[in-house]
């Protein structure tokens, strides 16, 4: 090399280390977020549910025929909704059975819940913004809203 040339000057050791440590950092934190998922999550329910026997009391939507209730799980398994809502568990969105939960009671809860799916709503459950869904068509959204309504409550479907 020339004398006259500039050599750059050195980098100082303690950033590479510093670099591999945040790096290691990283990647055991993406470990462990990964083996907490592994470890908790459940196989999805797929079972049909059950229709309401003579000693249950039917309210609002819940009278809709099994054929109907089937069709809406299976609108429910075939859109996004499993992205937001999960059978048991809150995820983005409050659980099924937390919504079939609240609304069971109100004598108009299938085309209210139907309107919801396709209009979307937002304050409802805290800050959570459910988006519209205008592809899905009043009847589906009905049928899916009469499944939704159909789930057994939250207590009698907790394993004993």
């Amino acid at each position: 090399m020339h004398p006259d040339d500039d050599i750059p000057p050195p980098r100082p050791r303690w950033l590479g280390w510093a670099l591999i440590a945040f790096g290691l950092l990283v990647a055991l934190g993406m470990l462990n977020l990964g083996v907490r998922m592994v470890l908790s999550a459940k196989p999805p329910q797929t079972e049909a549910p059950q229709p309401p026997s003579a000693a249950t009391p039917v309210t609002g939507a819940a009278e809709a025929p099994q054929t109907s209730s089937l069709a809406g799980q299976a609108l429910v398994q075939a859109s996004d909704c499993l992205r937001c809502h999960g059978m048991d568990r809150r995820y983005v969105g409050p659980s099924f059975r937390q919504i079939a939960d609240r609304y069971r009671e109100q004598p108009d809860a299938a085309n209210y819940l139907a309107r919801k799916i396709r209009e979307g709503s937002v304050g409802v459950w805290g800050r959570t913004v459910m988006p519209r869904h205008p592809q899905v068509n009043e009847a589906q959204s009905s049928d899916m809203a009469r499944w939704l309504l159909s789930l057994p409550p939250a207590q009698a479907a907790a394993p004993q």
